[in-house]
C-alpha cells in the first residue's frame, strides 16, 4: 500500500483516513525510516467479564495504528503496541508494573474500564511516565491530579449533562411541561458505575431546575426488578433515565412493559442500552428508546469526517459492524494521540509529550467521532462529547443535538406501554 506522508496528512486532516485495505499489526512489522520504533503500552480486557467492550476498544486502537503505520508511522517511527490483556484490577496492576519497568515504554493507553484505568494509570504516573485513557469515564481518573495522566474521551459528567440538556432544551416542550414540573427518575444499578453517574445526575438536575428528580438504585444481578418498577410507577414519572449493564437493561425494560409503567420518554446512559442485544431481546418495544453514549456509526457524516472509512475498515477486518461506540471512540482517541506524538517529533518523553498535549487544540466536528481537542487543567479533553441516540428498527441513530443528528427525535411511548 503506497501512501506517502504528504498524501496521508492531506487525506487525514488529523490522521483519520480511508485506505483501500487494513493490514494486520504483523504486516506492519517493517521498520519505517531510520529503523526506529515508538513503543506504546496498551491495556485492554479481551478476556473475562469485560471482554465484549474491551475487545471493541482494542479493535479501534488496532485499526488506527495499522492505518498510521501504513502511511509512514509517526515522525518517521513505526508504532509498536505492547499489548497486555487485563481482565481485572490485579492484572492491570501487575501488567502495568511489567511494562513500566521497560526503559522503552514511556507512554501507555487503555483501557475501557474505570477500575482498570485507575490501577494502570497509577503505576505509570508514580513511575514518572504518561498514561492516556481512551474510553473509561470515571471522574476520578483525572481528578487525582497526576500531571502525566490524560483522558481524551468524555467523562461520566458529560453523560448526565447531555441528558439534562436534552430534557431541558427538547423533551420539556415536546412533553408539554416546564422543566420544574417534570417528574424524572434515574433507575441505576448500585455498583460504583451507577452510583458515580447518579451523583453527577443529582448535581446536573439541580442546575437544570429539575426539582422533581429522584433515584432508584437496584442490584444489577437481580432477577426481578418489579418492586423497583412499582415504586417508580407510584411516582408517575414523565421521564425515566437508566444506568444499566446488558442483562439488567433488558430485564428493566421488560418489567416496565409488563407492569404498565407509561412514560413520556426513557433515556439510557450507554451501557446495556447501546447494545444490539437490547434491541434483539425487546424487539419493537425498544423502538423510541433514547440513549446517551459515545458516538455511534449512524451519525451526521459532515460532523464526523472519516467515519465512513473507519466503518468500512472495521467491516473488512471483523466481518461485521461495531458492537458499540467504543471501537470508534478508541480509534479517534488513538489518532489524536498519534497527532500529538507527530507534533512532539515522535518524542514520548513525558515532558515533551505534555508540552505537545497542552498546546494542541482542535475544533469539534473534525474527527471521526465528532470530537475536537483541548485539555483543561486536569488533563481532560473538554472538546470530546457524547450524543443522544434513539432506537429505530435495528439502528441506534443519532438524533440530538442537531449538528450530530441524522434525523429528528421521535416521541414514541417507551416499551410499547
Amino acid at each position: 500500500m503506497n501512501v506517502d506522508r504528504r498524501q496521508f496528512m492531506r487525506l487525514s486532516g488529523i490522521g483519520i483516513i480511508g485506505i483501500a485495505a487494513v493490514p494486520t499489526l504483523a504486516a506492519c512489522a517493517t521498520a519505517s525510516a531510520g529503523g526506529t520504533t515508538l513503543k506504546i503500552g496498551a491495556f485492554f480486557p479481551v478476556s473475562g467479564p469485560l471482554a465484549l467492550l474491551g475487545e471493541e476498544s482494542w479493535r479501534g486502537v488496532q485499526i488506527a495504528t495499522d492505518l498510521r503505520n501504513a502511511a509512514g508511522g509517526v515522525a518517521g517511527k513505526k508504532i509498536e503496541l505492547k499489548f497486555a490483556d487485563v481482565p481485572d484490577v490485579n492484572a492491570a496492576t501487575s501488567e502495568s508494573r511489567r511494562l513500566a519497568s521497560s526503559p522503552d515504554v514511556k507512554l501507555a493507553i487503555g483501557s475501557y474500564s474505570s477500575a482498570l484505568s485507575l490501577a494502570a494509570s497509577e503505576v505509570f504516573a508514580r513511575g514518572g511516565r504518561s498514561f492516556v485513557e481512551l474510553g473509561a469515564v470515571s471522574e476520578e481518573i483525572t481528578a487525582r491530579g497526576y500531571e502525566n495522566v490524560y483522558r481524551f474521551n468524555p467523562s461520566a459528567g458529560d453523560f448526565t449533562k447531555m441528558q439534562m440538556r436534552f430534557i431541558s432544551e427538547y423533551l420539556s416542550e415536546k412533553l408539554g411541561k416546564p422543566v420544574s414540573e417534570l417528574q424524572v427518575i434515574l433507575a441505576h444499578e448500585d455498583s460504583a458505575y451507577g452510583q458515580s453517574v447518579a451523583e453527577n445526575a443529582k448535581k446536573d438536575a439541580a442546575t437544570a431546575g429539575l426539582v422533581n428528580f429522584s433515584t432508584e438504585p437496584y442490584n444489577a444481578k437481580s432477577t426481578d426488578l418489579s418492586s423497583t418498577v412499582l415504586r417508580m410507577k407510584d411516582k408517575s414519572p414523565d421521564i425515566v433515565m437508566a444506568v444499566s449493564y446488558a442483562a439488567d437493561a433488558i430485564l428493566l425494560g421488560r418489567q416496565i412493559r409488563d407492569n404498565g409503567l407509561k412514560l413520556g420518554a426513557f433515556i439510557g446512559t450507554g451501557g446495556g442500552h447501546s447494545l444490539m442485544s437490547f434491541h434483539e431481546a425487546l424487539g419493537d418495544a425498544a423502538d423510541g428508546i433514547f440513549d446517551v453514549d459515545f458516538t455511534q456509526i449512524y451519525v451526521n457524516e459532515k460532523f464526523t469526517p472519516g467515519i465512513q472509512d473507519f466503518t468500512s475498515k472495521y467491516k473488512e477486518r471483523y466481518q461485521g459492524l461495531p458492537a458499540s461506540g467504543h471501537a470508534l471512540a478508541n480509534f479517534t482517541g488513538a489518532n489524536l494521540l498519534f497527532d500529538l506524538l507527530e507534533k512532539s517529533g515522535g518524542k514520548d518523553d513525558p515532558v515533551e509529550f505534555r508540552n505537545a498535549a497542552t498546546s494542541f487544540k482542535l475544533d469539534q466536528g473534525k474527527t471521526a467521532a465528532g470530537w475536537g481537542f483541548e485539555l483543561n487543567d486536569k488533563n481532560q479533553n473538554e472538546r470530546s462529547d457524547v450524543y443522544i441516540m434513539q432506537w429505530k428498527g435495528t439502528k441506534l441513530e443519532t438524533v440530538w443535538p442537531p449538528e450530530a443528528a441524522v434525523r429528528e427525535p421521535e416521541i414514541i411511548t417507551p416499551f410499547g406501554v
